[in-house]
C-alpha cells in the first residue's frame, strides 16, 4: 500500500515497518500516525504477515520524539485526542497477535521509545539512545511512556527517567531490561529477522496465544491469569498443530506447522 511518511514492506511472511522522516528523525506527527493506524490494520489482518520489524529510516534516529511544532500548537481538547489516538494505535500494535521487534537504530526518546515499548521485543545497535524527555518542555508522556516503562524497568528505575528526562545508551538500557539485546548497527535488522524466524519457525497458535496470555494476564490477579493460561492450554489441545507437534517430537523430526 503506498505511504508518504513510512515504508511497508513484506518479505517470507515477515513486515517491516520504517519510520521515514530522516530529515526531522523520524518524529512522531499525527500524519505518521495516521498513516501506522493503516500500516497496523494491516498486519492485523493480513495472514501472510507472520511477524513483524519496527525501525527509522537513516543512521541517526529509531523515531526522536513527537513533532514539537504540531505540540506546541495543542489546547487541553486536542492534546487528550492526540494522545489517545497515538495511545489506540501502539495498543493495537502490541495486541496484533503477531511477535513484533522494534529495531532501534539510534535515538528513541519520547514518543519512539514508547513506540519501541509497545513491540514485544526491542534490539539495540550500538549507538541507540533511549529517553523520555517530555518533563523537559512541560509536559508529560502522552503514548503509553508512564504505563509500559514502569511494567518494563520496574517503578523506581521508571521513575528516574520519566522525571529527570534524561537519555540512556544501549547498555544501560540493556542493564535495566529496557532492551533485549545489544547488537552492531550492521547486524540490527538481520538480527532483528534472526530472532522473528526463531519464532515462527513454532506454532503459530501458540505463538498467538502466548502473546495474548502475557498482554492480558498482566493487568489481571495471578489466579485469573492462572486461569487464562489454562483455558488457552485446553483451547491449544483442539489443534492440528499440537498433535503435528507432538508427533513431531516422538518421531524425532521437524514439525510442520499450519496454524490450524
Amino acid at each position: 500500500m503506498p505511504f508518504a511518511l513510512i515504508q511497508f514492506e513484506t518479505k517470507e511472511g515477515i513486515a517491516t515497518l520504517t519510520i521515514n522522516r530522516p530529515d526531522k528523525l523520524n518524529a512522531l506527527n499525527d500524519a505518521v500516525i495516521e498513516e501506522l493506524s493503516e500500516a497496523v490494520a494491516a498486519i492485523e489482518t493480513d495472514d501472510s504477515i507472520r511477524g513483524v520489524i519496527v525501525t527509522g529510516a537513516g543512521p541517526k534516529a529509531f523515531v526522536a520524539g513527537a513533532d514539537i511544532a504540531e505540540l506546541a500548537t495543542q489546547g487541553p481538547l486536542s492534546g487528550k485526542d492526540r494522545s489517545l489516538a497515538g495511545q489506540a494505535v501502539l495498543r493495537r500494535l502490541e495486541r496484533c497477535g503477531k511477535p513484533v521487534v522494534a529495531a532501534v537504530n539510534g535515538f528513541a526518546l519520547g514518543g519512539g521509545c514508547e513506540l519501541a515499548m509497545a513491540c514485544h521485543f526491542r534490539l539495540a545497535s550500538e549507538n541507540a539512545k533511549f529517553g523520555q524527555p517530555e518533563v523537559k518542555l512541560g509536559i508529560g508522556p502522552g503514548y503509553g511512556g508512564t504505563v509500559r516503562l514502569p511494567r518494563l524497568v520496574g517503578k523506581g528505575r521508571a521513575l528516574e527517567l520519566l522525571l529527570t528526562g534524561d537519555m540512556i545508551d544501549a547498555h544501560e538500557a540493556y542493564r535495566i531490561g529496557l532492551v533485549n539485546r545489544v547488537v552492531a548497527a550492521d547486524e540490527l535488522i538481520p538480527e532483528a529477522e534472526k530472532l522473528l524466524r526463531r519464532i515462527l519457525g513454532n506454532g503459530p497458535i501458540a505463538v498467538r496465544l502466548c502473546l495474548e496470555a502475557v498482554e492480558t494476564g498482566l493487568d489481571l490477579s495471578v489466579d485469573e491469569s492462572s486461569l487464562l493460561e489454562a483455558n488457552h492450554f485446553g483451547l491449544i489441545a483442539s489443534t492440528k498443530d499440537m498433535r503435528e507437534g507432538m508427533a513431531a517430537f516422538l518421531e524425532k523430526r521437524s514439525a510442520a506447522f499450519t496454524g490450524r
